[in-house]
């Protein structure tokens, strides 16, 4: 396949499919050139071999004439050989029939026996000839034969025969008429069969090609695909032996792309990622290649690179570009990208290696702040180890049972008395002991068992809840932190609805905590799935209010129930005084929209104290206690009733 490294997608791929055969439906000589030019060589040693005997016994009239008719063949025979077949066939046809007619005049006339090759003539006509040729043939033919037998009745011209009858001549032509004809007929279809044959099979190369290009294209973007970017970065591999210089592999992922999607559709999505295949081309050298990989995810292979700051330098480029705002439906669109870069061979010999940590650098370029590149480098195959070995331990740890609930109560300030409390994960791995949420929580995020882990968090809650109720526990609410991997996914409403059933609790005794950064993208699909969650009847907090964009405008929107204060806020507000003017605003924000205010990370009394005056109306921290296991949260609730 032809290889146009870097250059505008959409030029690549019409140019290879541009370079398939044209189907031509005009042409008039369907059988081989080869084929033509093996009856030419017969007929020219067919001429030579009636010209010797002739030579030899001295007639050199018929001789010349033979001769310089295979000068004539010679010509058609090179045309032939030049796939001029018309042109050929007319060199071969007019100076065989000339020559046949000259010799039928001084000859014998209708039975001499150059009257044998006319009906050769017609079927060589037939087969290589158009229809022009054919019926000139034809009516030459007639011509000779009327014009011998007008000539010798009129006493014009007297043949060497004993006796001619009239319809000597009659005869001869009809013979010659219907054989030719017959053999016309045969030669159409023939003709037709061949022609249709020809270009179906035209067809066929021509759909095998464009089949060729789109096994190794991306169909939306023009872009190789990655079938297609293996082979470049093999080729590129092979050069860098040689050339002692080295290669590099970069993989691409857009931020933040769903959320374009989300908003403005699939279609203005698919049109973007256009724009974005056709601008990281631009910013590609010549010998270098862009492909897709699939979803919002790209492929670059760099070739020829002297050095690491070449690869860091291309990088940069495309991070600065793809950072222009693009033109999208009338609407200016900003996305960004991370960029992962593995070195060859450096970092792998082979693609499959360079694939994996270049995805690797991406995720280190994600966690570092996005719209950024990063190099791969050892300690990463470290931490991916690691987290493969935890992704396969909480597994474990949900087939085994191994996850349990803590629960820190949360009070009412004004009289001290329990209301409620936060459930929390614990887990405590085989090996390495406790394990803070902090830690497992994010890489269950990334790997999907989140859902899983999600799922039996809201089941072991209500099922909690309503074990406490039975045992004389009645009206406190379990609050249950969401993720936001978790609310993306349809489903959350319909996971709680089951919890709820299995546990058969009432929706108002479980409350569900977001943190805000989850709703700033403000999508449909979050308000359909958090009106489907109010529909069944629970309330929704705002979790670590103030450490986000704190938008006054998604409390309105969203219609949530309580605003958490972040204890980064309250655990210094007595000693700093920016810490608690922020505590402050937050409870008035509150308490003008209608809100509970919750206070955590309540360590003191004079912190208490504070919250109470300012109108806060609920706090847990450790004042009281930290999170407690199940049996220990029933005891401490008991004993403070």
């Amino acid at each position: 396949m032809t290889r146009i490294p870097g250059g505008n997608p959409k030029n690549e791929m019409q140019t290879l499919l541009e370079t398939s055969h044209p189907v031509d439906t005009s042409r008039q000589f369907p059988l081989p050139a080869n084929l033509l030019i093996r009856i030419i060589w017969a007929v020219l040693l067919g001429v030579a071999a009636t010209a010797l005997p002739l030579i030899l016994a001295g007639k050199w009239f018929p001789s010349a004439l033979l001769m310089a008719t295979e000068v004539v063949l010679f010509f058609g025979l090179m045309a032939a050989r030049r796939k001029r077949a018309k042109l050929a066939s007319w060199l071969v046809l007019m100076p065989l029939t000339g020559c046949v007619a000259i010799l039928i005049v001084v000859g014998k006339g209708p039975v001499d026996e150059a009257v044998l090759t006319l009906p050769g003539l017609m079927i060589f006509a037939s087969l290589f000839g158009n229809r022009r040729v054919y019926l000139t043939l034809l009516v030459f033919v007639a011509l000779l034969l009327g014009a011998m037998g007008a000539a010798h009745f009129l006493g014009w011209w007297v043949l060497p025969l004993t006796k001619v009858r009239p319809d000597t001549f009659t005869t001869v032509f009809v013979i010659l008429a219907i054989t030719s004809y017959f053999v016309w007929v045969m030669a159409r279809a023939l003709h037709s069969t061949l022609v249709r044959l020809e270009i179906e099979n035209k067809r066929v190369r021509n759909s095998l090609a464009r089949i060729e290009v789109l096994a190794h294209h991306d169909s939306l973007t023009g872009l190789p695909n990655r079938a297609l970017a293996r082979d470049r970065f093999e080729h590129s591999a092979a050069t860098a032996k040689r050339t002692q210089e080295g290669a590099a592999l970069l993989y691409l992922d857009l931020d933040d792309f769903k959320a374009v999607n989300d908003s403005l559709g699939h279609a203005a999505g698919d049109a973007l990622l256009r724009d974005v295949a056709a601008r990281l081309a631009a910013c590609v050298r010549s010998n270098d290649t862009v492909s897709r990989q699939g979803g919002d995810e790209f492929l670059i292979v760099l070739d020829g690179l002297a050095t690491e700051d070449g690869a860091g330098a291309i990088a940069h480029k495309l991070v600065q570009e793809l950072a222009r705002p693009f033109s999208l439906n009338g609407l200016e669109i900003t996305v960004t990208g991370s960029l992962g870069i593995a070195l060859y061979p450096a970092n792998g010999g082979d693609f499959e290696t360079l694939l994996k940590n270049a995805d690797l650098a991406m995720y280190q370029a994600k966690e570092a702040g996005r719209n950024a590149f990063h190099f791969f480098d050892e300690k990463m195959n470290a931490n991916v180890a690691e987290h493969l070995h935890l992704v396969s331990a909480m597994r474990s740890a949900l087939a085994n049972n191994e996850f349990r609930l803590h629960y820190q109560p949360q009070f009412a300030l004004a009289d001290e008395r329990i209301v409620g409390a936060e459930a929390l994960i614990r887990w405590t791995h085989p090996e390495l002991g406790p394990m803070a949420p902090a830690h497992f929580i994010p890489l269950a995020e990334r790997s999907g068992l989140i859902f899983e882990i999600g799922a039996w968090v809201l089941q072991e809650a209500c099922r909690q809840a309503k074990a406490w109720q039975l045992a004389g526990l009645n009206d406190l609410v379990i609050a249950v932190n969401v993720s936001p991997v978790q609310l993306r996914r349809d489903n959350l409403a319909g996971e709680v609805q089951k919890a709820l059933l299995a546990a058969d609790l009432a929706p108002r005794c479980i409350s569900l905590e977001l943190t805000e950064s989850m709703l700033l993208a403000d999508s449909q699909a979050l308000r359909d799935t958090l009106d489907r969650i109010r529909a069944l009847g629970l309330r929704i907090s705002i979790d670590d209010f103030g450490t986000g964009y704190s938008s006054l405008s998604y409390l309105k929107r969203f219609d949530v129930e309580r605003l958490k204060i972040d204890q980064s806020f309250v655990r210094r507000m007595t000693q700093d005084t920016n810490d608690e003017g922020i505590v402050r605003a937050i409870i008035q924000i509150a308490s003008s929209l209608h809100l509970e205010a919750v206070a955590e990370g309540v360590e003191d009394r004079q912190t208490m104290a504070r919250l109470a005056q300012m109108g806060c109306g609920y706090g847990q921290g450790y004042l009281w206690s930290p999170a407690l296991p199940p049996e220990e949260f029933f005891r401490f609730v008991k004993d403070r009733a």
